[in-house]
């Protein structure tokens, strides 16, 4: 299974999300910011076959964290969770650059299949 990187600031939002994807078989690490994320990501903190992050973060939002990303690991499959519609409306953008983008809150099954088609997404990892 898939080595997935976790980055939601919500600690009840980013243990569901843990938990939801390593009863699905995955090893999570999760963290509970973009500047993390990014330093696991970039600094040699881990080998990572997803990225999932929230939107809205402190120190760096989702999309600051998934365009860095794709600059520096265009393969990595890249999945966005968001509660707010604005925010929805910027990942748009990215479209080139994202598997999906998630709207919270989300069910068990949406989660899975974001992971699934993103991992899944020709040229992934």
């Amino acid at each position: 299974m898939a080595r997935i990187l976790v980055a939601e600031d919500d600690d009840a939002v980013r243990e569901f999300v843990r938990r939801a994807l390593e009863l699905k078989g995955h090893t999570v690490t999760a963290v509970h910011d973009g500047g993390a994320a990014a330093q696991l990501l970039f600094a040699g903190g881990g080998e990572f076959d997803l990225l999932l992050a929230d939107i809205r973060m402190p120190l760096m939002d989702g999309i600051a964290l998934a365009l860095k990303t794709a600059r520096d690991l265009p393969r990595l499959p890249i999945v966005l969770m968001t509660g707010y519609a604005d925010q929805r409306e910027r990942a748009k953008a990215l479209d080139a650059i994202i598997s999906a983008v998630i709207a919270k809150p989300f069910t068990l099954e949406q989660l899975a299949t974001a992971v699934d088609e993103a991992l899944n997404r020709p040229g992934a990892v």
